[in-house]
């Protein structure tokens, strides 16, 4: 069976949205609502430096993508912001296949490496990338990578 992927645009802002919701709903993490993700999505889609792939049809399934310049390579570095496939659809492939097409939109567009963030405690997560080529140690000291975080309020 293949599964459908493709590159999103600003009109997939709102079934993105509703999958991000559902996301953050599923891990009891606070989240604005789909319509403020469908209307900033609309916003960051339409900018060069975010895309998202879609997996499914209808779509089940998300990557989302923001990319910046960076000192130590001529291309730029993704980031994956998001990943989420639906519950009912894991362990289908589906993730596997957006996981794939975003590299290769990733490489068409010349990025120098791809990073994620993810929560010490999704192992199922750390296991699902490490299947893919992604590691949790730089490539060049091999000593383990950590993520740093600090939320600025406003004002």
């Amino acid at each position: 069976m293949t599964t459908v992927t493709r590159r999103a645009t600003p009109h997939d802002a709102a079934r993105i949205a509703e999958l991000l919701h559902a996301f953050n709903t599923e891990f009891d993490t606070e989240t604005p609502g789909v319509a403020v993700l469908a209307q900033r999505l609309r916003v960051l889609l339409a900018e060069p430096s975010t895309f998202a792939v879609l997996g499914g049809d209808p779509a089940v399934g998300v990557a989302l993508v923001t990319l910046r310049p960076n000192v130590w390579s001529d291309g730029p570095v993704a980031l994956l912001d998001e990943m989420y496939v639906a519950p009912e659809q894991r362990g289908s492939g589906i993730g596997s296949a957006i996981l794939l097409q975003m590299v290769a939109i990733c490489r068409d567009l010349g990025a120098a490496a791809i990073e994620i963030n993810v929560d010490e405690s999704d192992a199922g997560a750390m296991r699902f990338y490490e299947r893919h080529g992604f590691s949790g140690t730089d490539s060049d000291s091999g000593e383990r990578a950590f993520y740093f975080y600090r939320a600025l309020s406003a004002g």
